[in-house]
């Protein structure tokens, strides 16, 4: 194999709808290990990981608390991959590493500093490290238990219930004895909130009111809100909160393609001061060097050896088809956490 497939941006967007021609799919030389520097990894590229918050690095904005993508350059993010030569110590060929600096490419150099390297998978696909394992799953645990922190008993509103960060909030709220309501966008996804063990579960592109939706499967109210999606859904979720209820805030997926014209404007935060609601925003990442990233993993690890968790994960082949398989996310087009195979762990391309 001579050349290196590469998914660089052509245009940034700061708003609307990005289409298949912000990117380019081209091909370039392969990097080899005569190139690597001191404390560099030649990586080849397993799983690529389609994360919402990635919209935002699309934009172009500087006020972001992670850097948007560069005209021209590689998209990067989360990924798994092995290392396939290394000039640091700690790092030998045939590692299975992960980490945030991926670039999408199918083989790639950088400092080695960026990743982590994966002890054993257990059996396990390497793809595990990027959901049940991963960055959703540990936002699901962060905004539900380290945040918003349920009691039994208590009832707990998600929206995109079936999706990568949703579909953990369900079971971990659910093992802690929590009602849980979940909803989400086709019917399909609604038998699988159902299936993980919701109480109740609905499809909001077909109820005939979403206030009512909500209301009919909590008519004394909601304690904890779990909000993916903003919009319409979190202005009906604060109507319906209960006195000293929560809403762990992890993204606004419906608004991120928005324009100024097509933005939702939110009628119900006095809400917020009537019921004495607390809303807390949070970037995961800023929680993986504190007891609870260790607390997930003993928890999330023992109900995997338990088989107590599902995990729905959305697998799209072939690192060319990167850019819709991202597109396909804003769309809601993902059923369970979407990640791009780019070559198998035991095949060198």
């Amino acid at each position: 194999m001579t050349t290196n497939t590469v998914v660089t941006i052509n245009k940034l967007v700061p708003s609307g709808a990005p289409t298949l021609e912000n990117f380019k799919v081209a091909a370039a030389p392969v990097p080899t290990k005569d190139a690597l520097k001191d404390g560099e990894i030649l990586v080849r590229t397993l799983y690529l990981s389609c994360d919402p918050y990635m919209r935002g690095r699309l934009s172009g904005r500087t006020d972001s608390y992670v850097a948007s993508f560069e005209a021209g350059k590689p998209i990067d993010g989360l990924g798994v991959g092995v290392v396939e030569a290394s000039s640091h110590a700690d790092y030998k060929e045939g590692d299975i590493v992960t980490g945030g600096a991926f670039k999408w490419e199918t083989r790639f150099i950088a400092s080695a500093k960026g990743f982590t390297k994966i002890p054993s998978t257990n059996g396990m696909s390497p793809a595990s490290f990027l959901g049940v394992l991963g960055m959703p799953s540990f936002t699901a645990y962060v905004g539900t238990i380290t945040l918003c922190k349920p009691k039994q008993g208590e009832t707990i509103l998600v929206s995109a219930a079936s999706g990568a960060v949703g579909q953990m909030v369900v079971q971990l709220a659910k093992a802690r004895g929590l009602r849980v309501i979940g909803a989400a966008g086709s019917d399909d996804k609604v038998q699988y909130i159902k299936d993980l063990g919701a109480d109740v579960a609905f499809n909001y592109k077909t109820v005939k009111s979403l206030s009512s939706a909500i209301k009919d499967a909590a008519p004394n109210g909601i304690d904890i809100y779990f909000d993916n999606v903003g919009g319409e859904f979190l202005d009906v979720a604060l109507k319906n909160m209960r006195p000293n209820g929560r809403i762990a805030e992890c993204g606004m997926i419906s608004q991120y393609n928005a324009t100024a014209e097509e933005a939702y404007h939110i009628q119900n935060l006095a809400y917020v001061v009537m019921k004495k609601l607390t809303i807390y925003g949070f970037i995961v990442s800023e929680y993986y060097t504190t007891p609870a990233y260790g607390e997930f993993i003993k928890e999330v690890s023992q109900m995997l050896r338990e088989n107590k968790i599902k995990y729905k994960m959305d697998e799209v082949v072939g690192i060319e088809n990167g850019p819709q398989a991202l597109l396909d996310l804003f769309e809601g087009k993902n059923f369970g956490k979407r990640v791009v195979k780019v070559s198998d762990p035991a095949h060198r391309l």
